[in-house]
């Protein structure tokens, strides 16, 4: 998502904290997907958390009015670092103590099946939630083992940022193949003053954001990193010519110099930075970012259009996002409840995108002609959804994350091979007990 909750590396938590975890798990008997039990009774205050709030108060203005309505069930906003992977270990922490400061967190999708299988987040009452207008892959975020562990508030899906005026300057059309991509950087750099501009950027430094990234080349040449149909136990199957196709791809990207070296290093707002100076023509981003090339460079210099297609396959986005779950030890889950409703209602699902430009879970708000004239690009970004594939929906992600960047990183340094990085990727993934 992203987002004005960025995306950054997952990390697994010390041995101390694992061993909690274990043993919280244990000491609740299986956790099997039977979730924690919960008759959603008690009303009060509670708390809303979630990473830090970067939309100078939108947030805050949103709660405000909820307080306003409901002056016995005041809610408090609990805001967490910016970076997700300090977000999930306060998240833990607060679990593992089975404390009751936090009351409804904002958990990123890719944490649900963990959050689920160590009973951290309640099970959810899904006829009361299950709204047909939340589009289906974003709902389906929210499902550990056919149950609804953590409904969705904020969906997302990268988009192809361009700089509409130096593509104008050049006389080059909007490209929609990376063929297409390459020759207008190569266009652009032929103009004077242009010469060193970078190409086609990305969230390429080694933590979450890369796993994003690689995971879209890899998923475009039709590779995988787990077989979806083999249970509840998923197989590794990023072994594939298909993977090494995809890997390769994006190697040769930073190769020959179509996407900037610098981008190793580069994370949301590096790159959105890099865009609006004028030093990027192309950049893979989330919608939160629309805002953002509003305010700095006006419309007149910046366009927004899909990622594009590669070898004649059409591109394959990561799907990120964040849900609403309900702590366990909330003594107020009623008003917790409650709340999450509101959160995820239409009403708020617009000030969302209206104050934050975050995307909306509902299918509707793509279509509803006001909106689609402030958002032009919401019709892009719905295409780009229904495409959008999901990172592993595993209980151990913070391993598997860890293990996919360790495995790309040196590869797009080119410091390896693509098909020693992808076989290197399978020993490790298999060693990991999802």
């Amino acid at each position: 998502m992203i987002t004005s909750l960025p995306r950054r590396r997952f990390i697994q938590g010390s041995a101390l904290v694992a061993a909690l975890g274990a043993a919280a798990a244990c000491s609740k008997g299986d956790s099997g997907g039977g979730g924690a039990s919960a008759d959603f009774s008690g009303t009060g205050p509670i708390t809303w958390v979630q990473g830090k709030d970067n939309s100078d108060g939108k947030v805050q203005a949103r709660i405000d009015v909820w307080n306003e309505q409901n002056p016995d069930e005041t809610v408090e906003l609990i805001e967490l670092s910016s970076e997700a992977d300090q977000q999930r270990q306060s998240l833990i922490n607060n679990a593992q103590t089975q404390s009751d400061a936090y009351d409804v967190i904002s958990v990123d999708n890719v944490w649900v099946a963990e959050f689920a299988a160590n009973q951290w987040i309640l099970e959810l009452p899904m006829d009361e939630l299950k709204n047909d207008d939340i589009i289906e892959s974003v709902w389906n975020t929210g499902m550990y083992r056919d149950k609804l562990f953590a409904v969705p508030h904020a969906t997302d899906a990268p988009i192809m940022y361009y700089r509409k005026d130096f593509l104008a300057e050049a006389g080059v059309e909007v490209p929609t193949t990376w063929d297409e991509v390459k020759a207008a950087i190569d266009a652009v750099r032929a103009l004077p003053g242009h010469e060193s501009i970078g190409g086609f950027g990305g969230q390429f430094a080694k933590y979450e954001g890369l796993t994003c990234c690689a995971s879209e080349f890899i998923h475009t040449a039709g590779g995988s990193f787990y077989d979806d149909t083999s249970g509840d136990k998923p197989a590794v199957a990023i072994n594939s010519s298909e993977s090494v196709m995809g890997l390769q791809t994006l190697m040769d990207g930073f190769k020959d110099g179509y996407i900037p070296g610098a981008a190793l290093e580069w994370k949301e707002e590096d790159g959105r930075n890099a865009f609006e100076n004028g030093e990027l023509l192309f950049y893979r981003q989330w919608p939160y970012q629309y805002a953002n090339n509003l305010k700095a460079l006006g419309e007149d210099k910046f366009g927004v259009a899909a990622l594009p297609t590669i070898n004649g396959k059409s591109f394959v986005p990561t799907l990120g996002g964040h849900n609403c779950g309900i702590s366990p030890y909330s003594k107020n889950k009623a008003t917790a409840l409650k709340f999450v409703k509101w959160w995820i209602s239409e009403e708020s699902e617009r000030y969302t995108l209206e104050t934050q430009t975050l995307a909306p879970i509902l299918g509707s708000l793509y279509e509803d002609p006001e909106l689609l004239k402030q958002f032009p690009y919401l019709t892009t970004l719905r295409a780009s959804l229904d495409a959008a594939k999901g990172r592993p929906k595993v209980v151990s992600y913070g391993d598997v994350t860890a293990a996919i960047q360790d495995a790309i990183y040196p590869a797009i340094q080119q410091q390896t091979t693509a098909e020693q990085s992808i076989t290197d990727l399978e020993g490790t993934l298999k060693g990991v007990d999802n």
